[in-house]
């Protein structure tokens, strides 16, 4: 991996908190954000069976959160879902809902691969962000002096003046 520049991601997302309000007795602040994560594990729900069942459209932005895990979800990343589930018989229908949930999920499949920048692709990328830089700097009728390699090619009048050039020159005839 000499020159070349590999990136992660490790995100850590407790989606605990989907209780039933009635069991919990909440109230206020804390039913509305009950509210707020169930509202976040539907929209992921919507995600996961659109990547499970191979949609082409998924929609990553019904929320914020599915918005930040697009990368994890569908992308080319490593995803794991921890699942906790309560032995209590009091618990069973959030146990199997939440059992049915990482099921769904187990269903994506994501190709796995390293995010792998070259140093050639780095270069570019700081180049860009350098000449962005003397755009704003342009914009604002302060000096910028160019690179050897930034500086502008040849007018078009030279340029033409040159072709026109190569045209005048006697060509060689054949001889048959």
């Amino acid at each position: 991996l000499a020159g070349k520049t590999v990136a992660g991601k490790l995100s850590f997302i407790d989606l605990a908190g989907s209780e039933r309000a009635s069991k919990t007795n909440a109230t206020k602040e804390r039913l509305a954000e009950a509210r707020e994560i169930n509202k976040s594990l539907s929209a992921l729900g919507d995600v996961i069976s659109a990547l499970s069942a191979g949609e082409s459209f998924i929609p990553y932005r019904n929320h914020k959160l599915t918005q930040l895990m697009s990368d994890s979800l569908g992308g080319s990343a490593k995803t794991l879902m921890f699942v906790n589930v309560s032995p209590a018989d009091y618990n069973v229908e959030e146990t199997v809902t939440s059992l049915m949930y990482a099921s769904r999920v187990k269903l994506i499949t994501n190709d796995a691969s390293k995010n792998i920048e070259s140093k050639e692709v780095a270069r570019l990328k700081q180049k860009i962000d350098s000449l962005l830089q003397k755009i704003d700097k342009v914009k604002r009728g302060e000096a910028v002096t160019l690179d050897e390699e930034e500086e502008a090619p040849p007018p078009a009048q030279e340029a033409e003046a040159a072709d026109e050039a190569k045209f005048d020159e006697p060509e060689d005839e054949a001889i048959e």
